[in-house]
C-alpha cells in the first residue's frame, strides 16, 4: 500500500533504499528475549546504503554488515543495514565499523531518522535497544536466521499468523501450499479487482 514519509530536516525522505528480507518473519507472538519486546509481523526490514537509488519492487543482492535494534511503538522491528553486492563500494565495506570507517555520519544519520520519523504524524520519538548502538554483521545474521525460522513456522502452520495471507506454491510440506494454476488464478482476480478500481 501507499505510505506517505515527511521529510525529517535535513533528510528528504529516505535516506538509503528501504525494502524487507523474504522469508523472514517478526512474529507478534513472541517476546525478543534481547528486545524484550513482541515482534511487529512484518519481514525483517533492511537500509541498503549502496550509491544507487534503487526503483519500487526492485529485487537485488545485498551484503549484511550489521543491524539495529528499533522498538518501534513498543514492538521490535529489526533494520537490516547492508549494501548492493553490485555496489563500487561493496569491496571495502564488509562490517558495521566499515560503514563507520567510509561513510562517516552515515550511521548517526540513521539513528536520528528513526527516532523522528513518525513525530510529524504527531507519534513520539522511537527508542532503541542497546542504547541506538548497531550490532556487528554476525548480530545481525543470527537476527536473520532466528527470524527466517519464526517465518517457517508459520508457513507449516506452528505459529498463529493472524490475517496474514501464508499461501505459496514452493514451500514443502505447507499446508497453504498451493498449485501453480491456482496461484495464477488468485493473481488474476487481483489483477481485475485493481483494474476495476483505477478505471
Amino acid at each position: 500500500k501507499l505510505r506517505y514519509v515527511a521529510n525529517i530536516f535535513p533528510h528528504k525522505g529516505y535516506i538509503w533504499n528501504y525494502g524487507a528480507l523474504p522469508q523472514t518473519w517478526e512474529d507478534p507472538n513472541h517476546t525478543d528475549k534481547i528486545t524484550g519486546c513482541c515482534g511487529d509481523n512484518d519481514p525483517i526490514d533492511v537500509c541498503e546504503i549502496g550509491s544507487k537509488v534503487r526503483s519500487s519492487g526492485e529485487i537485488i543482492q545485498v551484503k549484511v554488515l550489521g543491524v539495529l535494534a528499533l522498538i518501534d511503538e513498543g514492538e521490535t522491528d529489526w533494520k537490516i543495514i547492508a549494501i548492493s553486492v553490485d555496489d563500487p563500494e561493496a569491496q571495502k565495506i564488509h562490517d558495521i565499523d566499515d560503514v563507520k570507517k567510509h561513510k562517516p555520519g552515515y550511521l548517526e544519520a540513521t539513528i536520528d531518522w528513526f527516532r523522528c520519523y513518525k513525530v510529524p504524524d504527531g507519534k513520539p520519538e522511537n527508542q532503541f535497544a542497546f542504547n541506538g548502538e548497531f550490532k556487528d554483521k554476525d548480530f545481525a545474521v543470527e537476527i536473520i536466521k532466528s527470524t527466517h525460522e519464526y517465518w517457517k513456522a508459520l508457513l507449516h502452520k506452528k505459529a498463529n499468523g493472524g490475517a496474514i495471507k501464508c499461501t505459496n506454491v514452493l514451500v514443502g510440506g505447507s499446508p497453504f501450499c498451493c498449485t501453480e494454476e491456482d496461484a495464477r488464478s488468485i493473481v488474476q482476480s487481483v489483477r481485475a479487482i485493481f483494474t476495476s478500481l483505477i478505471c
